[in-house]
C-alpha cells in the first residue's frame, strides 16, 4: 500500500490536477467572503462560485499532459476533449439549471404567502459564468505549468 501511495504522490500530472481542484476551491470561498462579507463552508466544496474548480482540475490535467506528452499526444486530445465537456457543461447547462432553480424558488416564495405550496428551496448556484470558467481555466493552466517546472 505505501508504495502504491508513493507512485500516486509521484505522478506530478495527477498531483497537479488535485492541487489545482484544491486551490481553486479555497480561492472560490475566499471570493465568496469577499463579496458576500460572511464565510460560507459549503463554499469548500460545492459547485459554482469564482473560479470554476472543475474547470481548474481538467484545465489543469490538458496542459499537464501537452507539457509532458506534446500537443500531438493522443492523450493530450482525450484531455482537451473532457475539458471541452466539462467547461460547457459548468457555464452552460448547469448554469441553465441554476436559473431555473431561482426562478423556482421565487415562485415558491410568492406562493407561500398563499399557504398552497410546501417550501422546498432549489439549490441556485450550480453553474458559472464564462468569467468564472476562463478563472478556473488560468488557474489550471498556472498550476501545472508550476508543477512541470519544479517536480519533472
Amino acid at each position: 500500500m505505501a508504495e502504491f501511495l508513493a507512485g500516486l504522490g509521484k505522478n506530478t500530472i495527477l498531483m497537479s490536477t488535485i492541487t489545482a481542484w484544491f486551490t481553486a476551491q479555497i480561492l472560490k470561498t475566499i471570493t465568496s467572503f469577499l463579496r458576500k462579507g460572511s464565510f460560507t463552508a459549503e463554499r469548500l466544496v460545492g459547485a459554482g462560485g469564482m473560479p470554476s474548480s472543475h474547470t481548474a482540475l481538467v484545465v489543469s490535467l490538458a496542459v499537464g499532459i501537452a507539457l509532458r506528452e506534446g500537443l500531438d499526444s493522443d492523450l493530450f486530445a482525450l484531455a482537451v476533449v473532457l475539458a471541452g465537456i466539462v467547461m460547457y457543461d459548468a457555464a452552460g447547462v448547469r448554469r441553465a439549471a441554476g436559473k431555473q432553480a431561482k426562478v423556482l424558488n421565487k415562485l415558491v416564495r410568492e406562493m407561500r404567502v398563499e399557504h398552497k405550496v410546501k417550501d422546498t428551496r432549489l439549490k441556485e448556484l450550480l453553474g458559472h459564468t464564462p468569467i468564472e470558467v476562463l478563472g478556473g481555466a488560468v488557474h489550471g493552466t498556472l498550476i501545472a505549468y508550476l508543477f512541470y517546472i519544479f517536480y519533472r
